[in-house]
């Protein structure tokens, strides 16, 4: 599932053909995805300008001239990937692509996704802290609002697995299976350390960390396992810079560490880890 620096990712790349340009019209090739669209979608989105886009943990959003948000979710498999070269054209669609907005510029952005476990919908402006796909999110990890304490105020009544807390969008949102366990990696913590036990050294090094594989992630485009493509088609590059997921049984890259890396099942998810490295 794409995680908050595929979507980050994604977002900056629609940008350019999105924010501040109209919305000719919606091409809609099916009634539903996850959910149904909204009604009269099609009609909604016609001759309206995306005056903004936005990133919200996992969540695109588009504030539209006339109050509402086009609130765009990419499930497990979606992606939108941007044609405006009108030398190449529009290829015809294929089973998967669903939705083309159509720009009154030319472009065409065109969502696709096979699973359709992806979210397309409408919601008004000021239901953006209320509404229930958006109301109990925490603070966005690479903004002003997280910081070692509120990590740590987070923390110190859990008496769950570390790495099961950081998944929980309430304490921060937008981390993912992927890089929860890079960043525990880089931060010396094992993942089934009791959250509550870290000490405030350990508190302030994971908080850093997380915003440095956030960082470094965006940079690199994202990470592409099966699905996530950035809007030109590309792959993210991030996956070639995993020090430990998806690394069951290969060396761990520390120098002088002869551990290897293993993999533990927590929630359901994969965990990897340095058994070495990690305390």
């Amino acid at each position: 599932m794409p995680e908050l620096p595929e979507v980050e990712t994604v977002t900056r790349g629609l940008t350019p053909v999105m924010e501040g340009h109209i919305v000719d019209h919606v091409v809609q090739r099916r009634a539903n995805l996850r959910f149904p669209f909204p009604e009269d979608f099609v009609g909604r989105m016609a001759g309206r300008r995306i005056e903004q886009l936005t990133r919200r943990a996992k969540y695109i959003l588009g504030y539209l001239d006339d109050g509402q948000v086009l609130l765009i979710h990419l499930g497990m498999s979606g992606r939108m990937t941007i044609f405006d070269d009108a030398m190449v054209g529009v290829p015809d669609p294929e089973k998967h692509d669903h939705v083309d907005f159509v720009m009154q510029s030319g472009a065409v952005v065109r969502f696709t996704d096979p699973r359709r476990f992806g979210v397309i919908t409408l919601i008004a402006a000021d239901e953006i802290t209320t509404h229930k796909m958006l109301a109990a999110i925490g603070p966005e990890p690479l903004g002003n609002g997280f910081n070692a304490e509120v990590l740590a105020s987070g923390l110190v009544k859990r008496a769950s697995p570390i790495k099961t807390v950081l998944l929980d969008q309430r304490l921060v949102a937008g981390l993912g299976n992927i890089y929860v366990c890079e960043a525990l990696f880089r931060s010396g913590i094992a993942p089934d350390r009791l959250a509550k036990t870290l000490k405030t050294a350990e508190v302030e090094r994971l908080y850093r960390e997380i915003r440095l594989v956030l960082e470094d992630a965006i940079a690199a485009g994202g990470s592409s396992l099966k699905d996530h493509r950035q809007t030109n088609g590309e792959l993210g590059y991030f996956q070639h810079s995993f020090r430990v997921y998806g690394r069951e049984g290969e060396s761990c890259v520390v120098d002088g560490c002869t551990s290897v890396i293993e993999r533990i099942v927590q929630a359901g998810r994969s965990t990897f880890f340095c058994p070495t490295c990690q305390k």
